[in-house]
This record gives structure tokens, sequence and C-alpha cells, in this order.
């Protein structure tokens, strides 16, 4: 293998496969990253064996072939070094590298030890990958970090009725976003390290196609006017049954109190309470009147903080209190200018809803 590549090519290709390697793994080979050269391309890849990254980038190909060079040492090279483009080629499991005035010799291990990526049949289920980019910020942080609750240690994403819905929830909130998309029927629970390496690589143009078995899905992201996928993303899937999240979801009833506030004000003000409580005393309460908000956090061994918004209140008088974090960690990802609270007594969720098709369930506390 002998190739001629532009380090800012390198550099991106390990910087989409190089999260998941691990330095920490009774699998040495898991710690190296996988150069495969073809044609016009060299191919990375890592694995920890539960998430798969490849990404492709442009390279001058003199002689194909393949080695595993370990990840962390390879990236620090590249990223040290001056020189616009690197020369590499490989001799019997060592890597030369010629940059500038810059030589390395690094020792590598053999391809054969390199897990094989499972290969993921299915029909392709295609989006745009700011739509997904965007659903996932509305979720991913109401997934459970509970081992535990496995089966919520991920997003569910289900297919139905024309729609994509994406669910997380950890027993205490729950977050839900719909998006319109044609595609077969299916559900499949996709894991929080999937998810979280996900985001890092979605970008805000170009497509992806997901592809999805019981127990693995691929994600392939494809950039503007490319005709193949640059990155593929293969995950194993969260085995069980998610909840039946509508359940959870308070129905429309007469009863229900609906008040309209702005966002950023209601997230500063909510901030500022958090200041005022302690983990012993986690929440602030909510005191609704007519054209009124009154958020109070008291908590004995700290002091008090009350602080007043105008809103737009239907219903008669209530209050309720909240663990702040639940309500800031749902407004603080959101991008609408104005919010709603749906409330139906002291006792039972409240639900936070936008414009859009994005809800938010969340458990209320006790009061003092």
């Amino acid at each position: 293998m002998k190739i001629l590549i532009a380090k800012e090519q390198l550099v991106g290709g390990l910087q989409a496969v190089q999260n998941i390697v691990s330095s920490r793994t009774t699998l040495p080979i898991l710690s190296n990253v996988l150069l495969r050269a073809e044609e016009g391309n060299l191919i990375l890849t890592a694995t920890d064996l539960d998430v798969t990254i490849s990404a492709k980038v442009k390279a001058t190909a003199k002689n194909a072939g393949a080695i595993t060079l370990p990840a962390k040492r390879l990236n620090a090279i590249v990223r040290a070094v001056e020189s616009p483009e690197l020369e590499l080629e490989v001799e019997e499991n060592i890597c030369s590298i010629e940059a500038g005035s810059s030589s390395f010799r690094l020792h590598g291990l053999s391809v054969d030890e390199f897990p094989t990526a499972p290969k993921v049949e299915g029909e392709a289920i295609t989006l745009e990958q700011i739509r997904l980019r965007t659903m996932l910020r509305y979720t991913s942080y109401a997934v459970s970090t509970e081992e535990t609750r496995y089966v919520l240690n991920g997003i569910l994403f289900s297919f139905s009725d024309g729609k994509l819905a994406l669910v997380a929830t950890d027993g205490r909130r729950l977050a839900l976003v719909e998006e319109s998309i044609e595609a077969p029927e299916g559900k499949c629970i996709v894991p929080s390290k999937a998810i979280n390496e996900l985001r890092k690589l979605l970008g805000e143009r170009g497509n992806l196609k997901l592809r999805h078995t019981e127990n693995q899905a691929t994600f392939e992201l494809i950039e503007d006017g490319e005709e193949d996928a640059t990155v593929h993303l293969t995950t194993k899937l969260i085995d069980g049954t998610y909840p039946n999240y509508e359940q959870v979801i308070p129905k429309d009833g007469k009863d229900k109190k609906r008040t309209e506030m702005n966002r950023e004000e209601l997230l500063a003000a909510l901030k500022r309470a958090e200041i005022m409580t302690s983990d012993k005393s986690s929440s602030v309460k909510l005191d609704l009147s007519e054209n009124k908000l009154l958020i109070t956090a008291n908590t004995p061994e700290v002091g008090e903080a009350k602080e007043s918004l105008a809103v737009s209140h239907e219903g008669e008088e209530m209050a309720i209190a909240f663990n702040p974090k639940y309500l800031i960690d749902s407004l603080q990802v959101l991008e609408e200018d104005e919010v709603s609270l749906e409330l139906t007594d002291e006792l039972s969720p409240g639900v936070l809803k936008t414009s859009g098709p994005f809800l938010y369930v969340v458990m209320p506390m006790r009061m003092n």
C-alpha cells in the first residue's frame, strides 16, 4: 500500500472515526484504525465491537492495500506535521510516513485481526441530515443513564403512519419529536453511544440512508453533490420492548390549563432559581395566575429566590413544582421563541410544547 493524501483529508477522516477508539481495551486491535487504500480513496474504519464507523476520504493510491495503525498516535502525528501533504507506504505491518522534512515509522497490526463490520440489509429510509440532527438534539438529553433500565439507554425510532417519531425517556421525563417521512412501519432502539457519535457526524447539508434489521442498524451519510456515502455508522441495537410512550402523554381534557410564555425568559428565570436549590431540595414552585408566573425556589439550608414573568395563562390559578434541571434541559435545546406549558393539577405530569411536532412530558415534584 502506498498513498499520497492531503493532511486536511486525513485529519477529517480520523476525526470522524477516532472517538469510538478506546486505549483501555483487552483487545489491542480495537485501539487501532483500519486504513484501506483503493482507487482515488482511503477508507478509515474504527470499532468498539458495538459501534463501527467508516469514513471515506480522497487520496491518490499508488498501490492498493490495508493496514491497522494505533489511532491516537497516528492522529497525533498527522496533526503535528506542518506539511500539507503526507505519503504513507506500508510494508509488513510497518507504515512509513513522509511529511515534508518529517518522517516516521509506525508499527501496526495485521488486517486479519480487525473485526469485520456486519452488513445491514434491508430497505433504505432516506431523510435530510439536518432533520435528523435536529430531532436528536430535541430528544437525546432525556435518555436514561441507569444501566438497570437498559431498554431506556437509547432513543426509540418508530416508523408509522407516514411519520418518524423519536422518543427518549428516563422515567421522570419524556421527549417526543415527529417528522413526516415515507418508510415501511417498524421500530428500533438505537443506543446512546451510537446517538452521540451520530450527532457529531451529521451536517447541515446532505442526506442519510438508514437501514435496520432486528439487531443492527446502519446510517449512511451522503454529502451534498455525492452519490455514495462518505461515512457509515453501524451499531448494535438495544434488544427489548420499549414502553408504550403514548400512555404517558396526558390526554386533552376540559381540566387542562395552558400557559404561553417566552422560551428565553423562562429559561433564564429557571437557571437563576436553580442556583438556590440543593441535592436535598431540588424543586422550584411555579405559581400560575392571570398574566403572571411566579417562580420560587426555597431551600432551608441555602435560601430563597423569587421571580415573576409576564405570561398568557388560561384557566384558574394553580401551583406545581418541578425539578428545574428537567425543564432547563429541554428549553435550552429548543429554537422557538414561544413555548406552552399544559397542566392539569399539581400531581399530574406537565407537558411542554412548541408550535412544531414536539412535546416534552415532565413529572412534577411534591410541594413542601
